[in-house]
């Protein structure tokens, strides 16, 4: 086996899921309820945030009502505003501030757990009464003592830690789904979707 592939299944195996999987859990009669989801983190953590926020807007593998769900970068005009007039370090926490309300949820995604941005919307959440999970490397970190849990994934290479990350994203993802059709909140009609020719 490759080494890299050989490192992503060591990572896989040392890793908590079943956190992941309880936050879903959690977050599924939340996010039924009106509340909402952000997310965040830079480069390759920021397309991962996207991912997990798309698949709960749309839909992940069943049909379901759709989940109100943001992630904190995607909002170019407010994100290039506010890097420029306060500071890249703020770009997600003053929009947490504009839009989060107590009780609504932030994922934050950090190889590293030190990129400030993400740490200083870490440090708004908890001010707002917005419940924040957290996925880092093998490191102790700064946006990990700020969050309310944080699972850790013991790889030593930056692209292993964010492959490990995209797979959490999908056990959340699973998770929420499951939980809402187990309380009988994921009844929808369906709209008739596109077919491709």
């Amino acid at each position: 086996m490759h080494t890299h592939l050989r490192e992503l299944v060591d990572a896989l195996a040392g890793t908590d899921v079943e956190s992941v999987e309880r936050w879903g859990r959690t977050a599924a009669p939340e996010l039924a309820s009106g509340r909402r989801l952000f997310a965040c983190g830079n480069g390759g953590s920021a397309a991962e945030a996207q991912h997990l926020t798309a698949e709960l807007t749309g839909r992940f593998e069943r049909e379901r009502a759709p989940l109100s769900a943001l992630a904190l970068h995607a909002e170019t005009s407010s994100l290039t505003a506010i890097a420029n007039d306060y500071g890249y370090r703020y770009a997600f926490a003053r929009q947490l501030r504009a839009h989060a309300a107590r009780g609504d949820m932030l994922v934050c995604l950090s190889t590293s757990g030190t990129s400030e941005n993400v740490v200083e919307a870490a440090r708004a959440a908890r001010e707002l009464g917005v419940v924040t999970w957290s996925l880092t490397g093998p490191e102790a970190s700064a946006l990990a003592v700020l969050s309310d849990e944080a699972v850790g994934v013991p790889a030593v290479s930056a692209s292993t830690v964010q492959e490990v990350h995209l797979a959490l994203v999908h056990v959340f993802c699973a998770s929420v789904d499951n939980r809402l059709e187990r309380l009988g909140l994921a009844l929808e009609v369906p709209v008739q979707r596109r077919t491709t020719t």
